[in-house]
């Protein structure tokens, strides 16, 4: 088997040497051949700095400098588009993913399926990133159809002829684990361990996990453009059952409802309930625009390997 290594960098420029040092030590006893493609997102820090140290050592390594910041997985889609070997493993670069768990998720891969996820067994993170977390994979596998991703993480293993499905696919929102949809539904995965953090504090904060379900929720499905459609059914029923029952008063007592309270409540609940509407249709034309625009998921300012330095 050979396979690429795909690691998006953001402030990890303590942890490199470490993580380069395990990898290398693990992959020989999995893949023939293999690589690791490191992204710098427009880490901060001296992230790329050391990257450039770590190319003499490495002759496996392929450094891939972006022009900015673009997330996560706008970084995890540029390395899987440089991978060059038929399987491609993504890990966070915390080592939260320990590379020596690398072979159980190969292992699994080769019983047949497409794509698997490495859970783990004890969740390190907070109890807020862990609630957001299993929300996310609950929406994404209700809008998608596809019961399997709720055993979802960003350690993960697939086969490399997965990226045909979205081979033109351009946008600034991106979600890896909903492209991978696009090309397959045999999802497996495995139970793996799950280490610390070793340095600083994750990136992700709440903010940013509710931005990225918001964004795959209306950028790959058009649930939310369902769920409008029912809401307006259903107020234009309670709109008519209160119509009828103005009606009916006023013939049975030949008085109409008293009470402005009663008409203001009636009129903010169909005022809100649009702009709630119109509110889910501007974040579709948003999106539409964008598209539009050709706005790239990320550019990159440089790749490197040895043969360059």
């Amino acid at each position: 088997m050979n396979c690429s290594v795909v690691i998006p960098v953001y402030r990890s420029a303590a942890i490199l040497p470490t993580l380069l040092e395990r990898l290398a030590a693990t992959l020989p006893q999995w893949c023939e051949d293999f690589e690791v493609i490191l992204v710098n997102d427009g880490s901060p820090d001296d992230s790329w700095q050391v990257i450039e140290d770590l190319l003499p050592r490495y002759p496996f390594l392929v450094a891939v400098n972006l022009m900015r910041n673009y997330g996560q997985h706008n970084a995890l889609l540029q390395g899987i588009r440089q991978a060059q070997y038929d399987t491609i493993v993504t890990m966070d670069d915390d080592m939260q993913h320990p590379p020596e768990e690398i072979g159980r998720l190969l292992s699994v891969l080769q019983e047949g399926y497409d794509v698997v996820y490495g859970l783990p067994r004890e969740d390190r993170h907070s109890w807020w990133r862990r609630w957001t977390s299993r929300a996310a994979k609950a929406i994404m596998a209700r809008t998608l159809g596809v019961p399997n991703v709720r055993h979802i993480s960003a350690f993960r293993a697939f086969r490399t002829s997965l990226r045909r499905a979205f081979a033109g696919y351009e946008s600034a929102f991106v979600s890896i684990d909903v492209l991978l949809t696009w090309g397959t539904t045999r999802f497996g995965h495995v139970y793996v361990r799950h280490n610390e953090r070793q340095e600083g504090e994750s990136n992700y904060n709440f903010r940013k996990l509710l931005r990225h379900t918001f964004n795959m929720v209306t950028g790959f499905s058009t649930l939310p453009l369902q769920m409008a459609s029912a809401l307006g059914f259903l107020l234009t029923l309670f709109g008519l059952s209160i119509l009828v029952y103005v009606l009916g008063r006023y013939l049975l007592y030949g008085s109409p409802v008293p009470g402005f309270s009663f008409l203001s409540s009636i009129i903010s609940i169909f005022s809100g309930a649009q702009l709630f509407v119109m509110g889910i249709f501007g974040e579709y034309m948003a999106r539409m625009y964008f598209r539009t625009l050709g706005r790239p998921s990320s550019v990159v300012r440089e790749v490197r390997k040895q043969d360059d330095v």
